[in-house]
């Protein structure tokens, strides 16, 4: 098995898909960065389905057994069911798995789900039609998210829901949103991140893990009563969420890379849409894998080089992250979450 310096082994891989994406949230891509006369990727600098294939092959065969398809927004990508269907077929991956804002799943969900996609992770931020529009960019209402998860559910596919937490803008509604999804999917939230360079990050507008289970738990007032959380066990090294279940078997999940850091058991790499690797979400540089691909390295040349690269690694930016000020920091919307 591939470990790096550190120990960690190489199990989850995360492919971009394309930089595009139709919502512009806050602290992803604001649109006051990404307007509409903002440049996008040509289509011919995007890695094809056959280079996405071939690469994510060679992973496998060091060790990745977790594929993850992301963005931007991957279901803008053209004909995805069948580069799903390609890594479906891959002996050795054992997960298929896609991360999406979900407007697009009641058109895609049943195609996907019979390429071999097993399961979706959906963001979303607040039921507050107000709140999430102003989260998205583009007051894009929650009802159209809903249906998107509505859709993967009827289509068989399993379903988790992630929401990034912000103090002052979404952090009243946490309650209501766990009470409202609890019987359809597994709701995780999320520390907001000072992922890329544009989202204005700062740390008091951080809501602690700790804060939001407590927020969950209610006071025995609010509807649906007081909830009691119980630890659950992880299931697998590198999990990034905390588990916890309430007294019904309802599970929720916690990310807390700000003030809980997990890097000492991350086992995720990270494939751009142009094919640059990244070894950390907060990575400054990658290594460019598209370029001798299409050079015609062979397969072990491929694999050698990023054998190397995740050899060499040493990343642990959420353990640093106050000591490590002023980096330029990859864009989000160019490797997913």
């Amino acid at each position: 098995m591939l470990r790096d310096r550190l120990n960690r082994p190489l199990r989850d891989l995360r492919l971009s898909v394309t930089d595009r994406c139709n919502l512009r949230c806050t602290y992803c891509m604001p649109a006051e960065v990404f307007g509409p006369d903002h440049a996008f990727l040509p289509r011919g600098e995007l890695l094809s389905f056959e280079e996405l294939e071939r690469l994510a092959r060679l992973f496998v065969d060091l060790g990745v057994r977790k594929l993850r398809l992301t963005g931007g927004e991957p279901l803008l990508r053209r004909d995805l069911p069948d580069l799903v269907a390609r890594l479906a077929r891959l002996p050795g991956a054992e997960d298929i798995a896609m991360t999406t804002n979900g407007l697009l799943l009641p058109r895609l969900a049943a195609d996907l789900k019979a390429a071999g996609l097993k399961r979706v992770t959906v963001s979303l931020d607040s039921l507050d039609p107000q709140v999430f529009g102003q989260m998205n960019g583009l007051n894009v209402h929650p009802d159209r998210v809903l249906d998107g998860i509505d859709a993967a559910l009827r289509a068989g596919l399993g379903v988790k829901v992630n929401t990034v937490v912000q103090r002052g803008v979404n952090d009243a509604g946490l309650r209501a949103l766990w009470l409202t999804l609890r019987e359809r999917a597994t709701v995780r939230f999320i520390e907001f991140m000072d992922v890329g360079n544009h989202n204005g990050w700062n740390l008091d507008a951080v809501v602690p893990s700790r804060e939001v289970l407590a927020r969950l738990a209610g006071d025995g007032r609010e509807e649906g009563n007081r909830a009691e959380f119980q630890a659950a066990a992880p299931t697998h090294r590198g999990e990034v969420a905390a588990r916890y279940t309430d007294g019904a078997g309802h599970e929720v999940g916690l990310i807390s890379s700000v003030t809980a850091p997990f890097c000492g058991d991350c086992t995720r790499a990270r494939l751009s849409a142009v094919g640059v690797l990244y070894t950390c979400l907060f990575a400054a540089t990658g290594t460019d894998l598209r370029a001798p691909l299409r050079a015609e390295a062979t397969d072990e040349e491929l694999r050698r080089l990023v054998a190397d690269v995740w050899q060499g690694r040493r990343d642990r930016y959420s353990e640093e992250r106050g000591e490590v000020t002023g980096r330029q920091k990859v864009e989000m919307s160019h490797i997913g979450g």
